[in-house]
């Protein structure tokens, strides 16, 4: 299966120009069913046909890459919101007094109340990786992007 990070738009180029065999600018029945084969899905002959007739908007019998994207688009912005929602929520979870920033304390207290208690070291290099712009908190623009690297 495979999962979007970072630029989700570049990577679904990416993997429709892989499938685009021809090199044409465009997925055919048999390209196309590669392609969902590839993400661990199995439709019958007349999902796939179905699925053509309506992602195929122009109705050309193939699927270009525009067509594609205004397909999955929904679901991608669905998962990136969801998951930015999730990471707002651990946010709030690690910011004690609701102030908007992660604190070092407040980060210290958060990973010994997950099981992880962190040495002075430890938490000096977490905050000094976590907090780029130097203030001396992590706001939830910085901590985003340090999770963004931790997790992908």
């Amino acid at each position: 299966m495979i999962r979007f990070h970072g630029n989700p738009l570049k990577q679904l180029r990416a993997i429709f120009s892989k499938f685009d065999e021809d090199a044409d600018g465009s997925l055919t029945h048999i390209e196309l069913t590669k392609l969902l084969r590839s993400l661990g899905l199995k439709p019958t002959g007349d999902e796939i046909h179905a699925l053509l007739t309506k992602v195929d908007t122009n109705g050309n019998g193939a699927v270009e890459f525009v067509e594609l994207v205004a397909a999955v688009a929904p679901v991608l912005l669905e998962k990136i919101l969801v998951d930015k929602e999730q990471l707002r929520e651990v946010f709030r979870s690690f910011d004690r007094d609701g102030n908007g920033y992660i604190t070092a304390p407040e980060l210290a207290r958060s990973m010994a109340k997950m099981g992880h208690p962190v040495t002075f070291y430890e938490l000096t290099e977490m905050m000094r990786e976590a907090d780029l712009d130097g203030d001396g908190a992590i706001s939830f623009p910085e901590f985003a992007s340090i999770m963004a690297k931790v997790l992908h």
